[in-house]
C-alpha cells in the first residue's frame, strides 16, 4: 500500500502530497463553464434536510446560499447559472465570461484572482466566516470537484442533475 501510495504522491518540500486534480493543459481563468461540486467536512449535514424531496435550508445553508449569488457581486466577470445547496454539498454551474477590459486590465488582486479556484475560495471563506458565527465547528473538505462543461448538451444534462438533486437524493453518492 505504502509503495502504492507514493507512486502516485509526488514530493514537496519533502513531505508527501497529493497531485491536483485540475487538468495542466487547462488555463482555469479561461472563459468557460464550469460546474462544480463543493463537500462539508466529513460531509456532515450543516445545510439542512431533504423533505418531500425539497431541500429545506438550515440557517447556515441560507448562508451557503446567499454567498453563492453574491459570487458575482465580488467577481463581476462570473456568470451564475444552476445551483442547489444539499445537505452537505453545493453543485453549481459557474461561467467565466470575462471581456477584454477585465481580462486585459489592470488587476488589482493579481493573476491568482480571476479564476475558477480564486472563486471557490472565496464562497468557502464566505460561508466559513458566517457559519461560524452560528455553529463554530463548521468546516469544508480541503478540495472541490470541477468539470469544464464542454457543449450544450453537457450543460443541459448538468443543469438537469442540479434541478432534480433533491429528489435523488437517497440515490446520491454524496447522502450519508
Amino acid at each position: 500500500m505504502i509503495i502504492t501510495i507514493k507512486k502516485i504522491m509526488k514530493k514537496y518540500q519533502n513531505k508527501y502530497r497529493i497531485e491536483s486534480a485540475r487538468h495542466s493543459y487547462w488555463d482555469y481563468g479561461s472563459n468557460a463553464y464550469y460546474f462544480v461540486t463543493i463537500c462539508t467536512g466529513n460531509r456532515k449535514h450543516y445545510f439542512g434536510k431533504i423533505q418531500e424531496d425539497k431541500m429545506q435550508l438550515s440557517s447556515i445553508g441560507e448562508i451557503a446560499n446567499t454567498c453563492w449569488l453574491e459570487i458575482p457581486m465580488h467577481f463581476p466577470f462570473v456568470i451564475l447559472h444552476n445551483h442547489v445547496v444539499m445537505p452537505n454539498h453545493v453543485h453549481g454551474i459557474i461561467q467565466i465570461s470575462k471581456n477584454d477590459d477585465i481580462s486585459n486590465g489592470p488587476n488589482k488582486f493579481g493573476p491568482q484572482s480571476e479564476n475558477l479556484a480564486s472563486i471557490i475560495r472565496g464562497f468557502k471563506i464566505g460561508v466559513t466566516k458566517n457559519a461560524r458565527t452560528i455553529y463554530l465547528q463548521f468546516k469544508w473538505q480541503p478540495r472541490y470537484h470541477d468539470h469544464i462543461i464542454r457543449n450544450y448538451r453537457s450543460f443541459e444534462n448538468i443543469s438537469e442533475y442540479i434541478t432534480n438533486n433533491p429528489k435523488k437524493w437517497k440515490l446520491d453518492r454524496f447522502f450519508e
